[in-house]
């Protein structure tokens, strides 16, 4: 996918091109990952759509619940997918700055051939 070490940077089109597939993927995981969280949170704890998106949206988001939870499957659910959201974000982080990581280390890349 990258290109290797003895070969030319590439070009910034085919950067563009790399990035624009990293956000893509980032933004269908955060997509499945969304749907996962309002679905677990209208069907485990009772909520309505819009409650467990807004749930789902603030956990996934790092900034914690808002409405509180009445059941132990619940309870036990919002702790499983806080989890996984802040799994996520370490996975999602890595994949949008992949293309960026490779393409400055490349770029700055000394030789060894060219040291004294």
């Amino acid at each position: 996918m990258f290109e290797r070490k003895y070969e030319k940077l590439a070009p910034l089109s085919i950067f563009v091109r790399r990035m624009a597939a990293s956000v893509m993927l980032a933004g269908i995981l955060i997509a499945i990952a969304l749907s996962i969280g309002v679905m677990g949170y209208h069907w485990i704890a009772g909520f309505d759509y819009v409650d467990s998106f807004l749930e789902a949206s603030m956990i996934l988001g790092g900034m914690g619940p808002v409405n509180s939870l009445s059941t132990m499957g619940a309870k036990i659910f919002a702790s499983v997918y806080a989890l996984f959201s802040g799994l996520l974000f370490i996975a999602i982080m890595g994949i949008l700055l992949t293309p960026i990581t490779h393409r400055m280390l490349h770029k700055f890349h000394i030789d060894e051939d060219d040291l004294p």
